[in-house]
């Protein structure tokens, strides 16, 4: 588990959210349509055994992983083992892990001890001969082998040719789980605290894993093996292998390493794309601080999906141009201006990587915070006129349909609002806090009060009130929790030169400034719930609300 102390009030968080699952699964297991309905409401069976934190997870705490693993390109076969270190929190008998069921377990020991195991969906429930007693630390050998199954959206695993027809094999699976290809503790609240990574391939092949590379054996068997230590700890689904015939090239920013993998044809184009990461880095260190995986250093690897925040190992598959996918991303003519992967993939080394959601269900801290970085990227490059004008493209592809914070305990996917209503609100919420320079030292503290820890909504939300001295959990919990945004009402009297104006949200007490007026002479007013009344010398047509500083709608009467 990360190095972070754990409130009272997430662990009984983690207890409501295992029984909440329960319940579900005895739901699911009796309603049919659930399993068979792909349209059906609910989380599958799957789901609720990945996404429950159940006894048999939370009785103890990952320290460690060793991922050793040969890799077939021609049979697409993966074959080796998962040295798995934790420490019992309470006595107990068995633990859960997790395994796709299209791989198989060949044995997974204790020492020279085979454990027996059982396996339900994709759940591995390994039991012990003896209790294993708490405090103390144990290993086991996870044995496995099999041809692992594409799936999702970028594949999982996916064993590929690059256009020259060498074999081009990648991951990228934090949509799926990382289960779909290793045997590990798949679920988002218990990280171990360092890892190494193994990886065997035929010779001509590179494997670039996460963290710092170690130096590569050759096997004398046909095969070279690659190995990396990741020094911090890591979320499941950014343990990554890209494995290919990869050119390197390397930089420095000041004591950060800067290492580059593309494929060979691609080399030129690489150099010069790449160079944006330098820029990139210098932008977010100004606002939170040094790179948070020094001692691993900063990747970026050519891959043939759009790319992923894969930690100290971020993947790239932009077409080495500008925008996304070379499109104007926000429509407002700045995203072309900049390679928009290379810019919010590394933005997740700071939010997803370093600061973690400990359940997917609050995935905003990674989405929605790392979309607000591409927005300081711009500030810091090109101006605040330019970030807030880039915000505000994003605004076409909110749609209010549910609330940003999904069921907890369930493996639930948040919407798409995540990024996009996500960056929005925190924009809403400087503007609130009505301040850059506290905003700023806000930002800066709470990065950096949370580096390297697993959290809820509710940690950031009583930092955010602690540290500003506001209530903002009314305008945290309409944002997130409720699929509308608030609704400034406004009521004219244009003969008494009045306009009346109160906020229709579904939070009681939902109360925040605004600036009202027109640009150039914005007034605040401090709306709440109830009605009140301000003197105004415009017109109702003339009346507007800085739409730009906040996300909110507004109705006339």
């Amino acid at each position: 588990m990360r190095n972070s102390v754990v409130r009272l009030a997430v662990f009984l968080l983690a207890v409501g959210w295992a029984g909440a699952a329960q319940s579900a699964q005895k739901r699911a297991d009796a309603t049919p349509a659930a399993k068979n309905d792909p349209g059906a409401a609910g989380p599958t069976r799957l789901d609720l055994l990945r996404g429950a934190y159940g006894e048999d997870r939370a009785n103890n705490d990952l320290i460690s992983y060793h991922l050793d693993i040969r890799v077939d390109p021609e049979k697409k076969y993966i074959r080796g083992k998962n040295t798995i270190r934790f420490k019992m929190l309470k006595d107990a008998k068995r633990i859960h892990l997790d395994l796709n069921e299209a791989l198989k377990v060949d044995k997974i020991l204790l020492g020279e001890t085979a454990l027996k195991y059982s396996r339900d969906s994709g759940a591995v429930f390994v039991d012990f001969p003896e209790t294993l007693r708490a405090g103390k630390t144990y290993a086991i050998d996870f044995y496995y082998s099999g041809n692992p199954v594409e799936t999702g959206r970028f594949g999982s695993i996916t064993f590929k040719k690059d256009p020259a027809g060498r074999d081009w094999i990648n991951t990228a699976c934090e949509e799926t789980g990382a289960s779909t290809w290793w045997p590990n503790k798949d679920q988002w609240r218990d990280e171990v605290e360092e890892m190494e990574i193994s990886v065997a391939v035929p010779n001509g092949l590179m494997d670039v894993s996460n963290g710092r590379f170690v130096g590569k054996t050759d096997l004398g068997d046909g095969y070279t093996r690659w190995d990396w230590q990741v020094h911090y700890p890591i979320n499941n689904y950014d343990v990554s292998l890209n494995i290919g015939d990869y050119e390197h090239f390397a930089d420095k920013l000041g004591d950060l390493t800067l290492d580059f993998y593309a494929l060979p044809q691609d080399l030129e184009k690489a150099e010069r794309q790449f160079a944006q990461a330098k820029g990139m880095l210098e932008a977010y260190q100004h606002y939170f601080g040094e790179y948070p995986f020094v001692k691993d250093g900063y990747k970026l690897i050519e891959v043939p999906y759009s790319g992923m925040e894969h930690q100290s190992a971020v993947t790239y598959g932009n077409h080495f141009a500008n925008g996304y996918l070379e499109r104007d991303w926000t429509g407002v003519g700045i995203s072309p201006r900049f390679d928009f992967i290379i810019i919010h993939e590394s933005g997740h080394e700071w939010f997803g990587n370093a600061v973690s959601a400990a359940d997917r269900s609050d995935m905003w801290i990674h989405e929605g915070w790392t979309t607000y970085l591409e927005s300081l990227y711009v500030e810091y490059m090109f101006g605040h006129d330019d970030a807030i004008k880039y915000i505000s493209g994003y605004k076409p592809k909110v749609k209010n349909e549910r609330p940003i914070i999904s069921q907890r305990g369930v493996n639930a996917t948040p919407p798409q609002d995540q990024y996009f209503k996500g960056v929005l609100f925190l924009n809403t919420l400087r503007s609130v806090v009505d301040d850059d320079a506290k905003w700023f030292a806000l930002l800066r503290d709470l990065f950096q009060h949370f580096k390297y820890q697993n959290i809820m909504t509710e940690d950031i939300v009583a930092y955010v009130n602690q540290h500003t001295g506001m209530n903002l959990t009314p305008i945290f919990d309409q944002y997130l929790r409720h699929t509308a945004i608030p609704t400034l009402e406004l009521k004219f009297d244009e003969g008494a030169g009045t306009v009346a104006y109160r906020w229709k949200a579904d939070v009681a007490g939902f109360a925040m400034p605004v600036r009202v007026g027109t640009a150039g002479k914005w007034a605040i007013v401090k709306g709440t719930m109830s009605w009140q009344t301000v003197k105004t010398d415009l017109k109702k047509a003339e009346f507007g609300v800085d739409s730009d500083f906040y996300y909110v709608n507004v109705e006339k009467q």
